[in-house]
């Protein structure tokens, strides 16, 4: 569920094709995304016995995935490594003042298996994008969200 205004246009980034872009501005620490309807989730092996699916599988935690073949809007969030949104545990934060017309994007390897290289490279930097171990994900998304929460709350 994707919570401000937002809009499905093309990318700013070479060769992503469609980005999700806000058309209000979102404050730092707010949620851009959220989860709603999870009926299952999958361990990362039943979802290699399927690997036609992988595509459309995301990390949420441990060894667990979902999957969403059908493509939801949320899908057009493309990845960064310097994003615009954290992922963390299935849910996107601002990781700073938003203003309308920013495209979301968030860093692709804290969705991956671990050591999962994704099919194409950062295309600002031009390195692999390769899926992190569950704890450094966890630990590196957990310090940057009270982070963004700590600064957030000095400018309320």
């Amino acid at each position: 569920m994707i919570l401000p205004r937002y809009r499905i246009d093309a990318s700013h980034i070479q060769g992503a094709g469609k980005g999700l872009f806000l058309e209000e501005n979102v404050d730092a620490g707010r949620i851009v995304i959220a989860p709603d309807t999870i009926n299952q989730t999958y361990r990362l092996d039943e979802l290699q016995a399927t690997p036609d699916q992988m595509y459309a599988s995301a990390r949420w935690f441990e060894d667990r995935y979902t999957l969403s073949p059908e493509w939801p809007d949320e899908c057009y969030v493309n990845h960064s490594f310097e994003p615009t949104g954290l992922w963390h545990l299935g849910f996107v934060f601002a990781l700073r003042q938003l203003p309308a017309g920013t495209e979301i994007t968030v860093d692709y390897r804290h969705l991956l298996p671990p050591g999962q290289e994704e099919d194409f490279i950062d295309t600002a930097t031009g390195e692999k994008i390769i899926g992190l171990p569950w704890y450094e994900s966890l630990m590196t998304t957990t310090r940057a969200l009270a982070h963004v929460l700590d600064s957030a709350s000095l400018n309320d």
